[in-house]
């Protein structure tokens, strides 16, 4: 076995992985996702539920999932102030006991093997962005009642089948390639090293309202030297079908991305060092 295999092989043996899930008052949405994280081949060693201020029917949905989960399961919150996801989620990332963190929004249900993968294709200086496939209002309804679970062949997939697609030799293959490109980043599935997200102060918290902060905390990372991985035939994660609210981008959420890119920012003046 190669060195690089080896080295590789003693990491994934050693490493422990929180998920963090976010979420904004959807317990239905949160409930299924919780389902499909409980079916994972492997399971993370904790999970935190990332709440931007969801009411009690979020609690009573938390404190329900507990007594069923092998692992430890928290309950991130914060007072609803508006749209402030990326303190949301420093808040959350702050709380984690485990050096390497998956993080998703409270509306991907997972394939099966989404932890064991993402775990597979961690290395040590690279973050890992993974993509979604869109689920139709009926199939959607159907995975919400546990009527149904999503699959490549579900007639009720609307966008991005072949993302849907889970083939480890082709990803192995195709997911090595790094880049320096902040196009197509989401944070409904995104995975980091802890140590690399404190390095830049984690999110950006001047972001409130829609904007692009995924992106703002991907172009810091990069800018630091940590190079972004994209997974392609493996992380396969369902996203259920909602209304989207209408968003309009602030010009000063895009001023504060502009400028971490025009600055080569590696830190931002209000994140993570809040807690």
């Amino acid at each position: 076995m190669k060195y690089i295999e080896v080295e590789q092989f003693c990491i994934e043996v050693a490493m422990k992985i929180s998920l963090i899930i976010t979420t904004y008052n959807w317990p239905e949405a949160l409930k299924a996702v919780l389902d499909s994280v409980l079916q994972q081949t492997r399971m993370p060693d904790e999970v935190i539920i990332a709440d931007d201020g969801s009411t009690a029917a979020t609690e009573q949905l938390v404190t329900h999932y507990q007594s069923l989960f092998p692992v430890p399961l928290l309950h991130s919150w914060q007072q609803d102030k508006g749209f402030r996801l990326a303190r949301s989620r420093n808040k959350a990332i702050e709380m984690a006991s485990n050096d390497y963190i998956v993080m998703i929004d409270g509306d991907m249900v997972l394939e099966k093997r989404f932890i064991h993968d993402h775990k597979y294709h961690a290395e040590p200086g690279h973050f890992i962005t993974g993509k979604r496939v869109k689920m139709n209002a009926k199939l959607s309804q159907l995975v919400q009642q546990k009527k149904s679970q999503p699959h490549l062949l579900s007639t009720g997939i609307s966008r991005g089948r072949e993302l849907a697609i889970r083939c480890q030799p082709l990803a192995k293959l195709l997911s090595k390639k790094t880049t320096h490109s902040t196009e197509g980043i989401h944070g409904c599935n995104l995975a980091f090293w802890r140590q690399d997200v404190l390095n830049i102060n984690g999110f950006n918290e001047e972001f409130e309202g829609w904007g692009p902060e995924d992106k703002e905390f991907a172009q810091r990372m990069i800018n630091a030297g940590t190079l972004r991985k994209l997974t392609k035939f493996t992380t396969v994660a369902y996203h259920l079908d909602h209304q989207e609210s209408c968003r309009k981008l602030l010009q000063k959420n895009d001023d504060i991305f502009q400028r971490s890119i025009r600055q080569k920012a590696t830190w931002c003046r209000v994140g993570i060092n809040e807690f």
